[in-house]
């Protein structure tokens, strides 16, 4: 384990990431969201094939043996790709990077709904306190007053959000995936998933990008490719308690970017509430590392060896 390295691959990832999505709102004006899933899907799979190339995991690393997990996990990813994208429209980058932080939360619940994990009161607390969070990020835009700072912002909220949810479920989905697959089927037979899904949008409206747009495009495909690899390398090098909470470092790169690039200066509700869920999930992730450690003692003890 090399965790410096891992913290240093999760950062690369959390960047290439958020390039993504700043990549995908400088055209979410004029590219439907089902057009940008495909850029970012499609443009993603040759990075991610050269890359297991490279490892000589092609071969061994693209064999399914629960194509339908690939299939369901695929499907919910894809609709949590397409809302975050949608909502990228009609909010501020931070916005929807805070939004987004439900998902973790939301995972904790549902991994206990459909997975039978024991979920205790210190991880339902601290999912309350971040749904909290996420509750007063989202309050100003729930108003039903009319006004020019609220134009179409609602549905965008509850597009996030429901972006979220979903990126939850396809969490649950990878949770029960890892106990058959390689990471490397899971990360390609989505991208590949995702791309055929995306094809399915075009009678809703898709559009012959101009140059720009196609060339951002395609560049928001290569970082998100690029940015799997630097998130899957990151959990190899380090234990997932240690790179996780690096996970937030999305907000100060998205405060930068919408400030500098989309002139967003972002509010002190969506800042308090932010730094909520943000603390939060930290607590989360430190109280599963402490439930790792313990476990990991208790097998220690019941070792021969031990």
């Amino acid at each position: 384990m090399r965790p410096m390295r891992g913290i240093f691959y999760k950062i690369c990832s959390v960047v290439m990431f958020i390039l993504m999505a700043s990549l995908i709102k400088a055209t979410a004006d004029h590219v439907p969201p089902g057009e940008a899933v495909f850029f970012r899907s499609f443009f993603a799979m040759p990075v991610i094939i050269a890359w297991l190339a490279m490892r000589g995991d092609l071969q061994t690393g693209l064999k399914a043996s629960a194509p339908m997990g690939h299939i369901w996990r695929g499907v919910v990813g894809t609709m949590a790709m397409g809302l975050g994208f949608a909502g990228l429209a009609y909010l501020p980058l931070p916005e929807v990077t805070a939004i987004g932080y439900a998902a973790p939360l939301l995972t904790v619940i549902f991994a206990a709904m459909f997975l039978g994990e024991d979920v205790r009161l210190f991880r339902i607390s601290a999912v309350v306190l971040g749904l909290i969070g996420v509750s007063i990020v989202l309050s100003p835009r729930l108003t039903v007053v009319p006004g020019p700072g609220n134009d179409g912002a609602s549905l965008g909220a509850m597009l996030v959000l429901g972006g979220a949810v979903f990126a939850a479920l396809a969490q649950v989905f990878v949770r029960k995936l890892v106990l058959k697959e390689t990471t490397s089927a899971i990360v390609f037979y989505f991208s590949l998933t995702a791309t055929v899904l995306s094809l399915a949008t075009i009678p809703f409206g898709w559009v012959i990008p101009a140059p720009r747009e196609a060339a951002l495009l395609v560049l928001c495909g290569l970082l998100g490719g690029v940015g799997q690899i630097f998130l899957t390398s990151s959990y190899r090098e380090a234990d997932a308690s240690v790179v996780a909470p690096f996970d937030y470092a999305s907000m100060l790169f998205a405060l930068a970017i919408g400030y500098w690039v989309f002139d967003e200066v972002p509010t002190m509700t969506m800042l308090i509430g932010a730094s909520i869920v943000v603390t939060a999930g930290v607590l989360i992730i430190w109280r599963e590392r402490k439930l790792g450690l313990e476990r990991a003692k208790q097998r220690k003890a019941m070792s021969p060896q031990g």
